[in-house]
């Protein structure tokens, strides 16, 4: 009998234990994260962005609950994975990435959305301007200084005028940043060759194809698709000696020669930064828009070299992050 009662009152202390933490976790303030594939550039902006949470003192599990969620490059589920975050009644929303941004704004029009690695919100739907926008949205802009970087080619390759690139129609950022390329380019006096992709499994197929287009030099225009898959365009790149340029940083340690771009930690970490402001009672609608400014260049030379460039010392002294061993030559003789 004492055992009996002894058994009882334990299995009634595991159970209030099990209900008390239950309730704590439903109390927590949630934050619903999710992005649309694994790009490098999305996993950067995401552990920036939890990083900022902790460097203001929210931690999962402690005293705010994370969900975190991928889309693995799929529309459908990745509208889903927003549906499912406004049904379990999370406190904000994160989208890192336009797609996700797209999704979140249907979804709702009260929970407060918090974006980041989206090249231009408005086109999204966010509003009309940094200051003009839903009263439940604010975030970071990932637009990229693609100007900057056409520029650089330039620099690089003053006798090249056949640029190729990649892009995804099926995401509006790649074709507003193929249009930015475009009209850029020309006042260069290049011109953008485009090949349209429809997902990662064309991505080998249509940089072969790009490259038989007697293109002198690739501009990899940035979106989360191509991202996801860079190091295909790389081996493209490097079997049929084509310099490469990323449209971001990381794509120098996927291949690129060269990239001018943003860091996407610094990204995420500006983006969760604002989060912390909206959990604290900030209104989203009183908080612009916000941009990257600083903008960083890296380089890699075992993949120039591979490629045929050699950067000028000039060149070496401004970059940000240098890669791979140092030639002495400073001769592109291909252009």
């Amino acid at each position: 009998m004492r055992k009996a009662i002894i058994l009882f009152l334990s299995m009634v202390l595991f159970l209030c234990g099990f209900f008390c933490c239950e309730k704590k976790q439903e109390s927590l303030y949630t934050i619903g994260i999710f992005q649309f594939n694994d790009a490098p550039t999305l996993n950067a902006v995401r552990d920036g962005f939890i990083r900022a949470l902790e460097d203001n003192g929210l931690r999962d599990n402690e005293n705010i609950r994370l969900k975190i969620r991928n889309g693995y490059g799929n529309l459908p589920e990745v509208q889903r994975i927003a549906q499912d975050f406004v049904d379990e009644d999370v406190n904000m929303i994160v989208a890192l990435s336009t797609p996700c941004l797209q999704a979140a704004l249907i979804a709702t029009h009260e929970i407060p959305i918090i974006f980041s690695s989206v090249a231009n919100p408005f086109l999204a739907g966010a509003g009309k301007s940094a200051q003009d926008h839903r009263s439940n949205v604010s975030g970071v802009s990932s637009r990229g200084p693609i100007e900057k970087s056409l520029e650089f080619i330039k620099e690089i390759l003053p006798r090249a005028k056949r640029l190729g690139t990649l892009w995804t129609p099926a995401e509006i950022n790649s074709e507003f940043y193929l249009e930015v390329a475009k009209r850029r380019a020309r006042e260069l006096g290049f011109e953008i060759v485009d090949v349209p992709i429809a997902n990662k499994n064309e991505v080998l197929h249509s940089a072969q194809l790009l490259i038989n287009k007697k293109i002198d030099a690739m501009y990899q225009i940035s979106d989360n698709t191509i991202n996801a898959s860079f190091e295909t365009i790389g081996m493209v790149a490097e079997e049929n000696s084509i310099p490469l340029f990323g449209g971001f940083l990381l794509s120098t340690q996927r291949g690129a020669c060269a990239a001018l771009g943003w860091d996407f930690f610094e990204m995420g970490h500006k983006a969760g930064e604002i989060a912390v402001r909206v959990k604290g009672g900030e209104s989203p609608a009183r908080i612009p828009i916000q941009y990257m400014s600083k903008v960083r260049m890296h380089l890699n030379l075992d993949a120039a070299d591979k490629q045929g460039i050699k950067f000028s010392d000039e060149v070496l002294k401004r970059a940000d992050e240098v890669a791979g061993t140092e030639e002495k030559s400073q001769d592109n003789p291909r252009f």
